[in-house]
């Protein structure tokens, strides 16, 4: 079959952007297709930077995860398993009808969304209700739906942070709607400025869009931010005042690094704030990142508080009704996530070892390469406080931009592409998550391991030494 024209294709699919799997993505995985047919150059192997994909660069699966999913999924196996394993694998069993071939409950398995709700609880000291949680296809599922049912059309805005993960902006291209972004300030650690969200969603109204919601990314992604709870507190006030919907990405709630620096949920912040009589506020959580990586088990859950529009749950448990239910492993997954082996259970020890020494290995890894990248000529980097990533400012040399310019080249992209073919490394381009106009950046994971990071450190340092020299 050939190549489908412009005309055969929703338009809004040609417009949505995602630049994490992008041209870069796809040029590494034919250089890594032509390394296994032999072909020589100048690397041996191709380093996947470009996206949190914990297991794909060598991060191990938790033992407890996976012995409970184990012991659910195949007869016969309790015999090998601490009795913990066993005994929440008998609760699930005995709560799944069907077991996990079949389908469950369209917001997911209740007695998995009790334990969901216990940990959310136990997190915050705040009661969490089961009623409250969609069990998702990964975060990004809940993304979809909600953007679905709050865009009517192209005056409907959502306010995103720039940078922001591409997911918010390719999700509002195929609804058809409008993104507000609203600029994180990188001289202050990429925080949020309530005078600017004030600014910017005035100018959209000015222009006669219905702004509806404001997303708050936290840890920050691609920025590798934590923000203060004042900051939190100050744009939950914002959005109360506003009337907006508060959409809070909270999947990097356990990769936090820095000294000093905390995980507060959006939630706990409503409610210590007075506010939950004042705005709906939406939570994401995912099982891809964190010290679990179960990226490929599409897990996850969407928390609604505060002050809901009915017709809008009834929407948004409409579309889950569409999609049937979530994967009934990723829900399995989402609840152990949630709700993990405690102290005095046989799992514990082992368990507590594996997440310490997961979260412990990335924050070498992150002081590692953000230092790696400060050290370089024209490259400044704020510390990656927690999530997964680095997102260096590159000033470039003027001739640079001028050939790009002369060549209709973007120069971040540019400047990756170059690196991807001199070392293997692969990153993404700052413009493919929106940066401040007139700066430039690049993305990049310091999920490989502590030895592959070492590496990735030292053709990074070469290959920039290079590339300036070869401009000046």
């Amino acid at each position: 079959m050939g190549r489908a024209s412009d005309n055969s294709v929703n338009p809004a699919v040609l417009a949505a952007e995602y630049a994490v799997r992008g041209p870069i993505v796809q040029k590494a995985q034919q250089l890594e297709k032509d390394l296994a047919s032999g072909a020589k150059l100048p690397f041996d192997k191709v380093v996947y930077c470009n996206i949190g994909n914990p297991h794909a660069l060598g991060q191990k699966p938790v033992t407890f995860f996976r012995q409970v999913l184990a012991a659910l999924d195949c007869q016969g196996l309790d015999g090998a398993f601490p009795s913990d394993v066993v005994a929440r694998a008998q609760e699930y069993k005995g709560s799944i009808r069907g077991g996990t071939g079949a389908y469950s409950e369209s917001k997911g398995v209740y007695v998995l969304r009790e334990r969901v709700a216990k940990g959310i609880t136990a997190r915050d000291g705040i009661k969490c209700d089961a009623d409250d949680l969609f069990l998702l296809d990964g975060a990004s599922a809940g993304c979809h739906h909600i953007m679905n049912v709050l865009i009517k059309s192209a005056d409907d805005a959502i306010m995103c942070p720039i940078p922001q993960y591409p997911l918010y902006s390719a999700a509002l291209t195929l609804y058809g709607g409008t993104l507000t972004p609203y600029y994180l300030d990188e001289e202050g650690g990429w925080t949020l400025n309530v005078e600017h969200l004030k600014e910017q969603v005035a100018s959209a109204r000015a222009a006669g869009k219905n702004v509806r919601a404001l997303v708050v990314i936290n840890p920050g992604n691609p920025t590798g931010n934590v923000l203060p709870d004042e900051n939190l507190t100050a744009t939950a006030q914002f959005c109360a005042d506003e009337g907006l919907m508060l959409i809070s990405d909270e999947v990097y709630q356990e990769n936090v690094y820095a000294d000093g620096k905390k995980f507060t949920s959006m939630r706990k912040i409503v409610h210590d704030a007075g506010l939950t009589d004042k705005l709906a506020c939406l939570s994401f959580q995912s099982i891809s990142k964190g010290y679990y990586g179960e990226c490929g088990r599409r897990g996850g859950y969407m928390e609604l508080t505060g002050n809901w529009d009915e017709g809008i749950k009834d929407a948004l448990l409409k579309l889950a009704s569409i999609a049937l239910c979530p994967n009934l492993a990723g829900q399995v997954c989402t609840s152990m996530v949630m709700d993990p082996p405690k102290q005095g259970e046989p799992s514990y020890e082992l368990f507590s070892k594996e997440r310490d020494d997961i979260l412990a290995s990335l924050k070498r890894r992150s002081i590692k390469l953000s230092a790696a990248l400060n050290a370089l000529e024209g490259v400044t980097c704020n510390a990656a406080d927690g999530a997964m990533y680095c997102f260096p400012n590159l000033t470039f040399p003027q001739k640079f931009m001028d050939d790009c310019v002369a060549a209709g080249k973007v120069p971040d992209a540019e400047y990756c592409s170059r690196l991807l073919l001199a070392t293997g490394i692969v990153t993404v381009p700052g413009s493919g998550f929106g940066q401040k106009p007139g700066t430039w950046h690049y993305r990049i994971t310091f999920l490989p391991s502590e030895e592959d990071i070492e590496g990735v450190a030292i053709k990074l340092a070469d290959f920039h030494e290079n590339f300036m020299a070869q401009y000046k």
